[in-house]
C-alpha cells in the first residue's frame, strides 16, 4: 500500500511538471505567432543592410544593427567580442561565355568561388568536362594542361535528406581548384551546388594549398551546366572568363551577443546562435539571417514571458562562418579563457523553413534527454530527435569543452539548396509563418534544455 502511495505521488508530481511545461511551450508559440518580431527583424537585416560578407562595410553595419537591436530588448547583458576575420572581395561583376564548335557564342551566369584569385584580364582556353573529382584526379596531365576544367557533378536528387546530397559533391567546390591545378589547368568551373535547374549560380568557399599553383575558380548555374555538357558532346568548346576578385589583409570584426543571466547557475552558459555574415550575393536571408533571427527572437520571447532561467542563456551572432569560422573559433577560446562553464549549445543554420526537430552532436548520454522533449513538442510538428549535426559556429566548443552536447535545429531541407549561396537567397523567399514557427521551436528547446540540464 505504501509503495502504491509513493508511486501515485511521483506520477502526480511528474504530471504536474509536464503540464506546466506544456503550458509554457504553448505560451511561447502564442507569443511567436501572434506577437512575433522575427519577420520584421529579418526584413531589416536583409533589406536595410543586405549581404554581409566578412570584412565588408555591410558586415560592420550588421554588427551595429545587431548590437542596437539587442540593447533595445533590455537583456541582462549585451556585448561585442572583438575578433579578426579574412577579407576577400569579388570585385567587378564576373563575365563568362562559351563558344561552340560552330562558332556560336553563349553568355552564361557565373560566380567566383569565395577565396578565388582573379583572372588578370580575360582568360581563354578550351574547356574539358569531368563528372566527378575522382575522374579528374585519375586523368592524365597532357589532356588537361592549359585547359579549363569543368566539374559537372550534380547533387543527387534521389537523396531525401538534401544535406547528404550536398555533402556528397561538396569536394568539387572545396578541392576542385587544387586538383585541377596539379594537372596544369588554367582555371576550374564547377556546376553549382544546387538542386533546381535554373540560372542562379551558387558561390561558396574553396581553398588553395601553399605548394600548388593558384588558379581561378567559379561556379556555373545548373541550367547552363547542362547546356554546356550537351555542347561538349558535339565537339570542342572554348571558354572565356574574367574575374576581378582579390584578397585583402585580415580585418577587425565582432561577434555580437546578449544574455539572460541564470538565477542559480549564472556561470553555466547555454549558447544559442547562428552566423551573422553571409555571402555577397542575395541577402543572406536563409543563410543565415533566419538562424540569427530565430535565436534573437527566442531570447526575446523568454524575456517577454518573464522566464527566469536557472543557467545563463546567451544568444551569439557569430561572424565569419562562411569563409573561415573565425567567429566560432575565437568565441570558444574566449569563453574558455574567461573561465566560463559552457554546458550546451544550439545552432540554427539550415534556413527559415518549417521546423522538424533537433539533432545531437555529442555523447550518447544526452540522447535520452533530447528524446525526452518529444512528447512536449510533437504536437507542434517536431518529430526529429536523434543523433545528428550541431553546427559550424558551435563546433569549436568541443575542443574547449570536451563532452559538451551540441544541438542543431533541423528545419525541412527540401528547398534549402534552391537558395543556398545564390542571388535568390532574399527576404521574399522566407515564409513568415515558417520563420515564426522556427523561432518558437528554438525558444521552446532552450527553455526545456535550461530546465533539464
Amino acid at each position: 500500500m505504501k509503495r502504491l502511495f509513493y508511486l501515485l505521488v511521483f506520477l502526480g508530481q511528474f504530471t504536474e511538471g509536464y503540464s506546466q511545461d506544456s503550458v509554457m511551450v504553448r505560451r511561447i508559440y502564442d507569443q511567436a505567432l501572434l506577437n512575433g518580431q522575427a519577420y520584421e527583424n529579418l526584413r531589416q537585416l536583409c533589406k536595410d543592410i543586405g549581404p554581409r560578407l566578412s570584412g565588408s562595410a555591410q558586415a560592420q553595419m550588421a554588427i551595429d544593427w545587431s548590437y542596437q537591436k539587442m540593447r533595445s530588448y533590455q537583456f541582462d547583458k549585451v556585448q561585442k567580442q572583438a575578433i579578426t576575420v579574412p577579407h576577400w572581395e569579388r570585385g567587378t561583376t564576373e563575365s563568362a561565355w562559351y563558344q561552340t564548335s560552330n562558332g556560336t557564342l553563349h553568355k552564361v551566369h557565373l560566380l567566383a568561388l569565395g577565396g578565388s584569385i582573379g583572372t588578370n584580364g580575360l582568360l581563354q582556353a578550351e574547356i574539358i568536362e569531368f563528372k566527378t573529382l575522382e575522374a579528374l584526379q585519375s586523368a592524365k596531365k597532357e589532356i588537361i594542361e592549359n585547359k579549363i576544367v569543368f566539374l559537372n557533378q550534380p547533387m543527387d536528387a534521389a537523396q531525401i535528406q538534401t544535406f547528404k546530397a550536398y555533402g556528397a559533391c561538396y569536394a568539387i567546390r572545396g578541392n576542385g581548384a587544387v586538383e585541377a591545378a596539379k594537372l596544369g589547368a588554367k582555371a576550374v568551373v564547377i556546376r553549382s551546388l544546387g538542386l533546381p535547374q535554373d540560372l542562379h549560380p551558387h558561390t561558396g568557399s574553396m581553398h588553395y594549398e601553399s605548394n600548388v599553383q593558384k588558379i581561378p575558380a567559379a561556379a556555373l548555374s545548373t541550367a547552363e551546366a547542362n547546356d554546356l555538357s550537351i555542347e561538349l558532346q558535339k565537339g570542342k568548346v572554348n571558354f572565356f572568363l574574367e574575374m576581378d576578385c582579390r584578397d585583402f589583409p585580415d580585418a577587425p570584426s565582432y561577434n555580437v551577443m546578449a544574455e539572460i543571466r541564470g538565477s542559480s547557475h549564472p556561470n553555466q552558459i547555454i549558447t544559442i546562435g547562428g552566423h551573422l555574415d553571409s555571402w555577397d550575393t542575395g541577402e543572406g536571408a536563409h543563410d543565415d539571417g533566419a538562424g540569427v533571427i530565430h535565436c534573437l527572437e527566442a531570447l526575446r520571447i523568454l524575456k517577454e514571458l518573464g522566464y527566469q532561467p536557472k543557467h545563463t542563456i546567451r544568444v551569439v551572432f557569430f561572424m565569419n562562418e562562411e569563409n573561415g569560422n573565425q567567429g566560432g573559433q575565437q568565441y570558444a577560446q574566449w569563453v574558455k579563457s574567461l573561465g566560463e562553464e559552457q554546458i550546451a549549445a544550439l545552432e540554427s543554420d539550415r534556413g527559415g523553413f518549417a521546423p522538424r526537430g533537433f539533432g545531437l552532436d555529442g555523447p550518447d548520454t544526452y540522447l535520452a534527454l533530447l528524446q525526452s522533449f518529444e512528447p512536449l513538442l510533437k504536437h507542434y510538428d517536431l518529430h526529429i530527435f536523434e543523433k545528428g549535426y550541431g553546427g559550424v559556429d558551435i563546433g569549436p566548443l568541443k575542443n574547449s569543452y570536451p563532452g559538451i552536447p551540441l544541438f542543431g535545429f533541423v528545419p525541412d531541407s527540401q528547398r534549402y539548396f534552391d537558395f543556398h549561396h545564390a542571388p535568390s537567397d532574399v527576404f521574399e523567399n522566407v515564409n513568415k509563418r515558417e520563420l515564426e514557427l522556427g523561432a518558437a521551436a528554438v525558444a521552446s528547446f532552450a527553455y526545456l534544455l535550461d530546465l533539464n540540464l
